[in-house]
C-alpha cells in the first residue's frame, strides 16, 4: 500500500527486466512526511536504503534487496515556475513529459521521448540520446540525504558525465528537478521530431520482451557496445531463458522465465568476448542492487 511500509514484498513485476527477488521492506511513498518517516525508521534499524523508480534500468538480484527499498514511481508532481522553467518531482516519466513540454512550444527534451525511465532515474544517469543529454537542460536538484537533510544541488555540483553523475556515488534521494527548456518554438516541428525519434527506436531496438534499455555503456574508445558485442557472434546467444537481441546486440531480453543469473552471466559473456577480441572493457550501464550481484 502507498505511503506503509510493507514486508518481504515482490519487486520483479516493477521492473523492465521482470526478474528479481523481494524487498525485505518496501514503501512507496507519495507524501514527503511518509518518506521521511521511513527513511528515518531504517536509519535508526541500520538498514541499508534502495532507490527504485521506474525500473527500466536496474537488475534485481534473484535473492531480492535487504534493507528498505523505496519506489518512488508515485512520487508525481510538475510545476510551471515561469515560461519553459518546471520544477518536476522525480517519479514522473521523462518520456510523457517530453510530449507535453513540445506541445507547448518549449524545446530540450525531444531527446527523452523513446526513455521509459523516471525524470530522476534521468537525472541519477545523466539519461539521454540522439546527442542530447539531460544535463543539458537541468538548472537544479533537490535531494534528501542519508541524515535526513533536503539539499538543492546546481547541475554543475553533480558533476555530470557521459550516463554519469555524483548522486551515483551518494545515498541520496532525488526529490525533484527543476528543468530550464528553450521556449517560443513551433509544437507542430517538435511533435514531429519526437514522431521521428520515436519511429527510430522502434525501427532500430528490439520490443516485444521485457529489457532494460542499453546494457553496457558505450566505450571511449569510439565503437559503439552494441557492434562490438555483434563483432563477436552473440547476437541471439542464449542463457537460460535471456538472449542477447538479434535485433540490437546491446539489449538483453527475457524470453519469458529469466533469472538475474541468467542475465549476469550472459552479461559476463559479452564482456569477456569483447575484451578477449578488442581490448576494451565494457561497463555496465544498467544499475544492479541485492545479494550476489557482481559482475
Amino acid at each position: 500500500m502507498k505511503d506503509q511500509v510493507e514486508a518481504n514484498v515482490p519487486l520483479a513485476l516493477l521492473t523492465a527486466y521482470q526478474v528479481g527477488g523481494p524487498a525485505q521492506w518496501f514503501i512507496q511513498p507519495s507524501r514527503y512526511e511518509s518518506l521521511a518517516e521511513s527513511l528515518a525508521w531504517a536509519r535508526d534499524s541500520q538498514l541499508p536504503i534502495t532507490v527504485i523508480g521506474a525500473g527500466t534500468n536496474l537488475l534485481i538480484s534473484d535473492q531480492g534487496i535487504a534493507g528498505l527499498v523505496v519506489h518512488l514511481r508515485s512520487w508525481r508532481g510538475i510545476e510551471i515556475l515561469d515560461e519553459g522553467l518546471l520544477e518536476v518531482r522525480a517519479g514522473e516519466s521523462i518520456a510523457a513529459l517530453s510530449w507535453l513540454v513540445a506541445r507547448k512550444g518549449w524545446a530540450g527534451l525531444e531527446w527523452a521521448v523513446g526513455v521509459p525511465g523516471s525524470v530522476g532515474g534521468a537525472v541519477v544517469m545523466n539519461a539521454g540520446a540522439h546527442g542530447a543529454q539531460m544535463a543539458d537542460n537541468l538548472i537544479s536538484v533537490e535531494v534528501l540525504t542519508e541524515t535526513g537533510e533536503r539539499l538543492t544541488l546546481t547541475a554543475e555540483q553533480l558533476q555530470f558525465s557521459y550516463r554519469h553523475s555524483l548522486l551515483q556515488e551518494r545515498p541520496w534521494i532525488v526529490l525533484s528537478a527543476r528543468i530550464q527548456l528553450e521556449t517560443g518554438k513551433d509544437p507542430a516541428t517538435l511533435t514531429q521530431t519526437l514522431n521521428a525519434f520515436n519511429d527510430y527506436r522502434h525501427r532500430t531496438q528490439p520490443s516485444g520482451f521485457p529489457n532494460c534499455g542499453s546494457v553496457f555503456r558505450n566505450p571511449k574508445e569510439g565503437h559503439r557496445a552494441g557492434w562490438l558485442i555483434e563483432q563477436c557472434g552473440l547476437k541471439g546467444y542464449q542463457v537460460g531463458a535471456a538472449q542477447v537481441a538479434e535485433k540490437h546486440a546491446n539489449f538483453i531480453l527475457n524470453l519469458g522465465g529469466a533469472t538475474a543469473a541468467d542475465i549476469l552471466i550472459l552479461m559476463e559473456r559479452m564482456r569477456s568476448q569483447v575484451y578477449d577480441r578488442w581490448g576494451i572493457s565494457l561497463e555496465p550501464e544498467v544499475r544492479m542492487f541485492g545479494h550476489q550481484i557482481l559482475i
